[in-house]
């Protein structure tokens, strides 16, 4: 397979479809040939500014029709996209800003009822309080970042917007990013260090997945691609690759909202759902306003979840094929997916087979030794789609690879019925927040902050809405008090809220083994009367 960059992707599917709607959010739509000529305009604004192929440029803001013109005209110009997580709050924007290098950042003034990204950065960085906009910045703790453009501001705002883009000419076609090893994408993803790392993601591996996943679908130009996801997730990144691969329109969201959603589907007459997480797929499909008969042009349902509940959604919309999916960000995203044409036990048991051109392999996590089919271990990858490191951590990246080019998941599972995925479960001590991963340590560094507190330790508790959401076990200094909404309180402002636990229990003695706390008797200890409510607050 000839591996593409971005704009060639888009630049074939001009060619295929360029009338065809490719991009629907927002009451807004742009055809092929529209969205290529925007980006070139875009990117020959950023060229204008200053960017050049290699730098990387920051992206904060909740979905809207420029976060993707952005993307596409870096990934034009062959500079990086930085996605920075939406829902992200003072500390974590901070190291995130710093870490990634990035030159420029784009934000944004919508939806600031639900976060104001302007008062965050004027928090961080007092500096910009006397800031003009004209004059270059100079902040101690992100020295390479040149500006900040604030979009959708009102009239008259110092700091520059989308105007400041569109002086210069359009970025000319021999002037494109033509090397699909560049980096595309610098995707910040939790891990199992305190910090979330930087997947390093290129041309080569967002097209080939995009082009994997539109093959496995059988998509082609006359499919219409509903996906309310976040657009700094992959699940988003990755449908937007499919269409381009295929010519087929692309429906995001600017905020999900279940009413709306089931009239936009019927409207648009949309062909595949990609709510893939159960709780945006039981909103809908239990509207009042739902109907399998508003949603007779739909064919494809991705949703990762229990078998017993994609069963039950496959009931509700039993002309559709529901399928599932197994991958994480360093794999490109996705690496497999069920195909329309398998069974409904494989639809809902499996992931699937991965794309062709992938290699997997199970294997005991301790000796690397393979398992035989059928018996459950840890998940190696490897093969096009694969991430080309972690930024500024190579020792990071040494870790999750294994002799032979080979990807560490840190997932267990098996191969089964012919070479399909069965998930299992995870080897990292990871949470999965209503599809979000969020690692355990970077909770418990949080609330060890608070001078009452001399140890925590997190873990999941099963959630019906998002799946499992986090379960704090606190050690209070000796003499020292704290009420469970005081930690609540603590932590607010300082992590995004899906990180915030739901659970917080004071504890004495530990569950030891010889050496470790024993987190999974934890779990065991995990009681309602240790609930806490948390507020989403502006």
């Amino acid at each position: 397979m000839n591996h593409r960059t971005v704009g060639e992707g888009l630049r074939l599917a001009v060619q295929a479809n360029p009338q065809g709607d490719a991009i629907i959010i927002g009451g807004q739509r742009l055809s092929f040939s529209q969205l290529q000529a925007r980006a070139a305009k875009v990117a020959g604004g950023l060229r204008g500014l200053g960017i050049r192929p290699g730098d990387h440029v920051g992206i904060l803001m909740p979905n809207n029709l420029e976060y993707l013109l952005l993307f596409h005209a870096c990934a034009l110009l062959g500079a990086a996209a930085v996605h920075f997580n939406s829902r992200y709050r003072s500390e974590e924007l901070r190291y995130v800003i710093q870490d990634s290098g990035i030159k420029r950042l784009f934000t944004s003034a919508m939806q600031r009822e639900f976060a104001d990204y302007e008062a965050m950065l004027g928090q961080l960085y007092p500096e910009l309080a006397g800031w003009d906009g004209r004059r270059r910045l100079a902040l101690a703790e992100a020295p390479r970042l040149e500006a900040i453009h604030l979009l959708h501001a009102p009239q008259g705002h110092a700091w520059p917007g989308w105007e400041a883009l569109m002086g210069e000419e359009p970025l000319a076609e021999g002037d494109c990013c033509s090397d699909p090893e560049r980096i595309a994408l610098i995707m910040y993803t939790s891990g199992t260090t305190a910090q979330p790392k930087a997947c390093l993601l290129s041309h080569r591996s967002l097209e080939f997945c995009g082009r994997g996943l539109a093959e496995r679908w059988q998509m082609g130009p006359a499919d219409r691609f509903w996906d309310p996801l976040p657009f700094f997730h992959m699940s988003t990144i990755l449908p937007l690759a499919a269409c381009r691969a295929s010519a087929a329109a692309f429906i995001g969201q600017e905020h999900f909202d279940a009413g709306a959603s089931v009239q936009e589907i019927e409207a648009e007459r949309a062909t595949i759902l990609f709510p893939s997480f159960p709780t945006l797929t039981n909103a809908l499909f239990t509207h009042p306003d739902f109907s399998a008969a508003k949603f007779s042009s739909v064919r494809i349902v991705n949703n990762v979840g229990p078998a017993d509940l994609l069963r039950r959604f496959a009931d509700a919309l039993p002309a559709a094929a529901h399928v599932s999916a197994y991958g994480l960000t360093e794999a490109g995203g996705v690496i497999a997916f069920n195909h329309p044409d398998d069974t409904l036990e494989q639809r809902t048991t499996t992931s699937g087979q991965v794309f062709d051109g992938v290699e997997v392999k199970v294997v005991d996590p301790e000796t690397l030794e393979a398992m035989p089919d059928g018996e459950t271990g840890e998940i190696l990858i490897r093969g096009p789609s694969m991430f080309s490191g972690y930024l500024n951590a190579p020792e990071k990246t040494a870790e999750v690879t294994a002799p032979g080019g080979w990807l560490r998941s840190g997932d267990l599972g098996a191969l089964v019925d012919g070479g399909r995925i069965r998930y299992v479960g995870r080897l990292k001590d990871m949470l999965k927040v209503g599809g979000e991963n969020v690692a355990a340590i970077e909770i418990e560094g949080q609330l060890c902050q608070h001078q009452a507190i001399r140890m925590a330790q997190v873990v999941s508790a099963p959630d019906d809405r998002l799946v499992e959401v986090p379960a704090a076990f606190i050690e209070l200094e000796p003499g020292a008090s704290l009420e469970r909404e005081a930690v609540i309180e603590f932590l607010r402002g300082r992590i995004a809220s899906f990180k915030i636990p739901r659970y917080v229990a004071f504890i004495t003695e530990w569950p030891m083994s010889a050496t470790k706390i024993q987190k999974f008797k934890l779990r065991s200890m995990i009681d309602p009367a240790d609930r806490v409510e948390v507020q989403r607050r502006p």
